[in-house]
C-alpha cells in the first residue's frame, strides 16, 4: 500500500510545485493606470497620420527599471513601418532593440536623459522578410522601480491602401 501512494502521490506532487515553480518565471505585461503621455501620443499620432501612416497597435505598459519587455509583431516584407516607444521622463536611459525570426538584432536605438529626442524612442523599418519580429524596450530609472511605458507600430500607407481605406469608411 505505501508503494503504491509513493508512486501515485510523488509524480503529482512534483507535478504541482514543478508547476507552480514555473509560473513564477512568467512575465505579463500589464497596463498602466490612465495614460500618463496621452498628449504626447496624440500629437504623435496626428504627425505620423499626416505623413501617410496608419496606426496598427498601441499599448501603455507597466515595466520594471533595467528590465526589457518583450514584444512580438508580425511584419510584411517590403512594408514601411514606424515604431515609437515612449518611457518616464525621470528615467536615465532608454533602449530599443529590434530582432528578426532569425534573432538577428537589426535595429538599435539608446537614447540617454537629456537627449534632444528623450524618452521617446522612434525608427522606421522596412523588413526584407515577412515574419514576426522581436522588440525590446528598456528603461533604467535609479529612483523608481515600477515605470509606465507606451509603444506604437504604425504602417505605412501606400496610394491603394489610402483609397481602400476611404471606400470603406
Amino acid at each position: 500500500m505505501v508503494k503504491f501512494l509513493c508512486k501515485t502521490t510523488l509524480p503529482v506532487l512534483l507535478l504541482f510545485f514543478t508547476n507552480s515553480l514555473l509560473a513564477q518565471d512568467v512575465i505579463k505585461q500589464q497596463s498602466c493606470d490612465g495614460n500618463p503621455y496621452q498628449q504626447t501620443v496624440d500629437s504623435l499620432k496626428q504627425v505620423y497620420s499626416a505623413q501617410g501612416f496608419t496606426l496598427l497597435r498601441e499599448a501603455s505598459m507597466i515595466m520594471e527599471s533595467e528590465y526589457e519587455m518583450p514584444i512580438v509583431m508580425p511584419m510584411n516584407q517590403g512594408t514601411g513601418y514606424q515604431f515609437i516607444f515612449i518611457g518616464d521622463p525621470t528615467s536615465k536611459l532608454y533602449e530599443v532593440r529590434m530582432y528578426d525570426w532569425n534573432e538577428k538584432q537589426v535595429i538599435y536605438k539608446r537614447n540617454l536623459w537629456g537627449d534632444v529626442d528623450g524618452n521617446i524612442i522612434s525608427y522606421n523599418y522596412v523588413p526584407q522578410f515577412t515574419e514576426y519580429h522581436m522588440i525590446k524596450p528598456v528603461q533604467v530609472n535609479k529612483k523608481k522601480k515600477k515605470l509606465c511605458g507606451y509603444v506604437m507600430l504604425l504602417k505605412k500607407t501606400g496610394p491603394g491602401d489610402q483609397q481602400q481605406s476611404k471606400s470603406t469608411k
